[in-house]
């Protein structure tokens, strides 16, 4: 049975984030973010749109990605630049003891590091970047707390991109059937099922984003929620 998709089901929780979650689970779950985000995600088509063009040979740039999980969007984009000759060093933040446990284990990879932290305590400390990223974040936050991490974006670099799972039908059926045969020993499909339901549309994010950002579309699957300092609205 297909659920209403009309609104966001706020209500819903994903299963990894309960603390008392199955530990063998969730590192499954870790582990297999790679090969789901490769297929879902479609961010080697925004890092070759909208971070590629701002790297250098000699200049190292910094990017900070907020929500790391188990850190597989932040290899890549290390991966990417090094394969394309760039220079730059990439960050991933996650306040959860146990994604930052799990990405620090990771075999240690050139321009990457990785910390437990909110973005609140870097804009604190005073840290810049030039990009912040994330993947699959925005729709486990509430109101308030996406307020403070497009707030947060804006402080810690001049460019940041969001980006998310669009809620419709073709995204959580097209998502259910294409993860059937797979992941049945991780939280993956269960909670991708539930992501695309609590997720936002590109419209609902631009009726409640400040000025200045923008949801862009990216496909019938998600969105890109993008703020440039140097672009003003018209």
């Amino acid at each position: 049975m297909v659920p209403d998709l009309r609104r966001r089901a706020t209500d819903l929780s994903e299963l990894m984030d309960a603390p008392d979650c199955d530990p063998r689970l969730l590192e499954n779950t870790y582990a297999q973010f790679a090969a789901v985000n490769a297929v879902f995600s479609g961010w080697h088509g925004i890092y070759r749109r909208g971070i590629r063009p701002l790297l250098s040979t000699t200049v190292v740039t910094r990017v900070l990605d907020v929500g790391s999980g188990g850190g597989d969007l932040t290899r890549a984009l290390a991966r990417w630049a090094a394969r394309d000759g760039l220079r730059l060093r990439v960050t991933g933040i996650d306040p959860d003891p146990r994604a930052a446990a799990y990405a620090e284990a990771l075999p240690p990879m050139r321009g990457v590091e990785f910390r437990r932290a909110f973005s609140a305590e870097l804009v604190r400390a005073g840290e810049r970047f030039d990009v912040v990223v994330s993947n699959h974040l925005l729709h486990h936050l509430t109101a308030a707390e996406l307020g403070g991490l497009l707030l947060d974006s804006e402080k810690l670099a001049p460019r940041s991109m969001h980006a998310d799972i669009t809620r419709s039908l073709i995204a959580y059926a097209g998502f259910g059937i294409l993860t059937a045969p797979f992941f049945h020993d991780s939280y993956i499909r269960s909670d991708g099922m539930r992501s695309v339901r609590r997720s936002f549309t590109p419209s609902e994010l631009d009726a409640a984003v400040p000025p200045g950002w923008r949801a862009v579309p990216r496909g019938p699957f998600g969105y890109v929620l993008e703020h440039d300092a140097g672009v003003t609205d018209a």
